[in-house]
C-alpha cells in the first residue's frame, strides 16, 4: 500500500501534511480502501476551531458513513469543495486530490504525537 513519508498519520486513518503552521488534511489509502466507494464528504466550514482527535466531518460510502478526526489541532482555513461533486476523488486520489480540509496548526507539538508511514504500516498490516 502507498504511504507517503512526507506525511504524518493518526490511529483514526487520517493524514496530515505539514507546510510551516499549516496543515492540509485527508484520509489515508487504507481507510478509503476499507470504506468502499465514497459517495459524500461532510466537511466543515470555514473558520471553525477543532482540538486534535475531535470530529470535523464524516464520509458516506455506499454502506456506511464513518467520522473524520483531527489528526491536530486547528483552524479551518479551506475546504476542499471539489469534492462534493466528485467524492471519487478521496478513492481514486486520496493523497492530493482527495485532501479534506487545510487548518492554521495551533499546537505543533501534536505533530510529533503522530505516526511515521512506517508505524503506520505496521498498525494496519
Amino acid at each position: 500500500m502507498n504511504l507517503p513519508e512526507d506525511i504524518k498519520y493518526s490511529k483514526e486513518h487520517t493524514w496530515l501534511k505539514v507546510d510551516g503552521n499549516i496543515g492540509t488534511i485527508g484520509i489515508t489509502a487504507f481507510a478509503q480502501s476499507e470504506l468502499g466507494e465514497i459517495v459524500y464528504p461532510d466537511l466543515p466550514n470555514v473558520g471553525i476551531t477543532f482540538k486534535k482527535d475531535t470530529v470535523f466531518g464524516s464520509v458516506e460510502a455506499l454502506k456506511t458513513v464513518s467520522d473524520l478526526f483531527m489528526p491536530v489541532g486547528g483552524k479551518v482555513l479551506e475546504v476542499n469543495k471539489v469534492l462534493i461533486n466528485e467524492p471519487i476523488l478521496i478513492n481514486d486520489d486520496p493523497y492530493n486530490a482527495g485532501w479534506m480540509i487545510k487548518i492554521e496548526i495551533t499546537d505543533a507539538t501534536e505533530i510529533d504525537k503522530l505516526l511515521s508511514a512506517a508505524a503506520y504500516g505496521e498498525l494496519i498490516g
